[in-house]
């Protein structure tokens, strides 16, 4: 079975996880309680796969769908102010095929990248339960087999940068201990790159703390270790 029958199969099998009961209450009272703006959509109200080319050599891995964002459109950070930034960026550097993404039919592709997150549920107030996020683990850590290809990962925020460290040990990859920080750059002992990134959610583009040149610096640490 190839690689990329093996990740549909893990898709398919994300989308129905149903581990977390307060999360899956959580999904379904977005889905009632929809903004204005939204009101005419169908929510995809379930448990958000990863997605992108399975031959990526770059892996970028997220902290959770927002709820209004990947949980309404069924594609993680597509139709949010995350995604904005973050698709902005992979297209500025090639890695995707347009700057933007609002729906998951809107012919958005990735090249040579492939998005996951540390859960795929949105969670309240987007603060995920460690046990949570432990119920959720054995999907990155599948997806770390099957995309054979990937050197590079981009870890988005300091709980993506702390878990994504984790499941590379439980790989058996040897990972000191590290700091998080922003454009920090992390090569192992098997060769593979951490790149560490702040988030770009609106907490911190809105305040400055992450500005355009500074995540374009990422990709452009990106680009030059490939």
């Amino acid at each position: 079975m190839s690689a990329q029958v093996e990740l549909e199969e893990l898709q398919r099998m994300i989308i129905r996880c149903r581990k977390c009961p307060r999360l899956i209450a959580y999904l379904k009272e977005i889905s009632r309680r929809k903004p204005r703006r939204f009101r005419e959509w169908d929510y995809w109200s379930k448990p958000l796969p990863g997605f992108g080319d399975p031959l990526a050599r770059v892996l970028i891995v997220g902290l959770a769908p927002a709820a209004n964002g990947g949980n309404r459109t069924g594609r993680m950070f597509t139709g949010d102010r995350s995604g904005e930034w973050l698709f902005g960026a992979l297209h500025k550097f090639h890695f995707a095929n347009q700057p933007d993404s609002l729906r998951r039919d809107d012919g958005f592709a990735l090249r040579d990248c492939y998005i996951t997150a540390t859960i795929r549920c949105a969670p309240p107030g987007n603060k995920p339960l460690l046990g949570e996020i432990e119920n959720c683990r054995p999907y990155l850590l599948r997806e770390l087999d099957l995309l054979k290809n990937f050197k590079i990962i981009v870890s988005l925020g300091q709980i993506a940068f702390t878990q994504t460290l984790k499941s590379l040990r439980l790989k058996g990859i040897e990972v000191p201990p590290l700091v998080f920080g922003h454009g920090r750059l992390y090569r192992f002992s098997n060769r593979q790159i951490l790149i560490s990134s702040y988030h770009p959610s609106q907490q911190n583009t809105q305040t400055g703390k992450l500005t355009h040149r500074m995540f374009d610096h990422i990709f452009g640490l990106v680009g030059k270790n490939l």
